[in-house]
């Protein structure tokens, strides 16, 4: 017999052991346990009836007077307010996440707007909110 012929066979009675052993190994899965008995229900306390007894309101309120409303103080910048229309136009159409970027930037720049804050004072704020996405020309 040759070197290889004898390689050859000693590898196949140790692939055949291997087999085997692994064979033997594997046993069958027990059965699961059996599952515990459905718990008791528990008996519902006896529970006092509750009283209700009506209690004294006191006084009626009187009428306030009317007072007049405020007029406001600020009115609505309106470059501002095309800047916010065109932020809210352009997220519409804008990729995540500048969508999300551009709808914060547009409700910033409406609050601002409602408040009559100047338009060049919101853009710096604008900017940093849109973090890298171009600002619409309405807002330049």
């Amino acid at each position: 017999m040759s070197k290889a012929s004898v390689i050859a066979v000693c590898r196949g009675a140790v692939f055949a052991a291997a087999l085997g052993t692994s064979m033997l190994g594997c046993r069958k899965d027990e059965p699961p346990p059996p599952l515990p008995a459905a718990p008791k229900p528990a008996e519902p306390a006896a529970v006092a009836p509750l009283e209700l007894k009506p209690e004294d309101a006191g006084k009626p309120a009187e009428p306030a007077a009317a007072t007049p409303p405020k007029a406001a103080t600020h009115k609505a910048s309106g470059g501002l307010a095309a800047c916010c229309t065109a932020l809210r136009q352009n997220a519409a159409n804008a990729p995540e996440p500048t969508k999300g970027y551009m709808t914060t930037a547009a409700g910033v720049c409406d609050a601002a707007a409602k408040q009559g804050v100047e338009k060049d004072a919101t853009l710096s704020t604008i900017r940093a909110m849109l973090k890298g996405a171009g600002v619409p020309t309405d807002c330049k």
